[in-house]
């Protein structure tokens, strides 16, 4: 398949020593979802901002449909469709207002515009909604209507920064059955950030693990899982002790990684394991509050690579304050 998509050393240094992108090189097949994982912080929107031309890598390089996203930012520009993580839409314009400012924006006829206009609030399920304003639209509304205006141009290749951030788990299947919908009918390339695992593992064809601005692994899901080899134990402690050293001295046990009370432990034979690990540390005097065994997760491949959970991840301030502003706009 063609690379519609390639990034050789992409790097993003703010104020000449915050390094938010490290480095990173990838490449994004035509037509498929591909991801990046990793949480708040990890550089995520900072590649998908160099990627859409506005900011400027700082080394490196990157083309998109074969166009350089430095020296071809305008041709960029023509060829990708857009859906950023914060609400952009204006408030007191209605849905059809502000889908229409999209399409004047790119410079489209209008009688096309109104046609496409039409064809998407279909698509998105908000025509019995479109003369609304905004400001009344729950979160999942306007994320469906950022979604139409992403697609007015009919491009190429559309970005999702984080398309379902702060939706509950309803809408958030709803987002899901639209972008795959994309994918089949239209054939449409898809790069998409997330911090959640089970829309990673659901929706892309292929993810990059990033963390710390650096890619940790490309692959596809099932791939990604089965690199592990064995099954996962997941252990909580009553205890502060550290217990890693006498779980990683147990029979079968491959690796062990612990943050605070809780342990994963990858083993060749999880069955024959766990008992092994409940008896020992019976023994030590440590006290299991908790114990479960399961085939490994994207959460156990990203540890794995990274050395910490990611659904554990703490967020930054920054990330914070950015989610406590989206959620006061969605309107659930």
């Amino acid at each position: 398949m063609n690379e519609v998509i390639k990034a050789e050393g992409l790097t993003k240094i703010f104020n000449r020593n915050v390094i938010a992108v490290d480095h990173i090189s990838f490449s994004v097949l035509d037509g498929e979802i591909f991801g990046f994982l990793g949480p708040n912080g990890a550089g995520k929107t900072t590649t998908i901002n160099m990627l859409i031309t506005i900011l400027r890598p700082t080394e490196g390089t990157a083309s998109v449909l074969g166009y350089d996203i430095v020296k071809q930012a305008e041709m960029v520009r023509k060829v990708i469709g857009v859906v950023p993580q914060e609400y952009t839409a204006d408030e007191d314009l209605t849905g059809w207002e502000n889908l229409m400012l999209c399409a004047d924006l790119y410079g489209i006829p209008k009688d096309i515009a109104r046609q496409r206009g039409e064809e998407l609030m279909e698509l998105v399920e908000l025509t019995k909604f479109k003369d609304r304003k905004v400001e009344t639209y729950s979160g999942g509304m306007r994320r469906r209507l950022e979604l139409a205006c992403g697609l007015i141009n009919r491009p190429k290749i559309l970005f999702l920064d984080e398309p379902t951030l702060g939706l509950d788990i309803q809408t958030r299947n709803a987002i899901w059955d639209y972008i795959r919908q994309l994918k089949k009918e239209y054939g449409m390339t898809i790069f998409l950030t997330t911090h959640y695992l089970e829309e990673a593992d659901a929706l892309c064809d292929r993810i990059a693990i990033i963390d710390k601005g650096k890619i940790a692994v490309i692959g596809n899901p099932g791939e990604l899982k089965k690199s592990l080899g064995g099954d996962m134990i997941t252990l909580v402690l009553g205890e502060d002790a550290d217990a890693t050293e006498v779980i990683r001295q147990i029979e079968h046990v491959k690796d062990v990684w612990r943050e605070d009370k809780t342990y994963w432990i990858k083993s060749e034979l999880g069955r024959t394991t766990l008992p092994q690990i409940i008896e020992t540390l019976r023994q030590k005097n440590f006290t299991v509050k908790k114990i479960s065994l399961a085939e490994p997760s994207l959460n156990e491949v990203y540890l794995s690579y990274t050395g910490r959970s990611l659904r554990d991840s703490a967020e930054s301030g920054e990330d914070a304050r950015r989610l406590r502003m989206i959620m006061r706009r969605a309107r659930a």
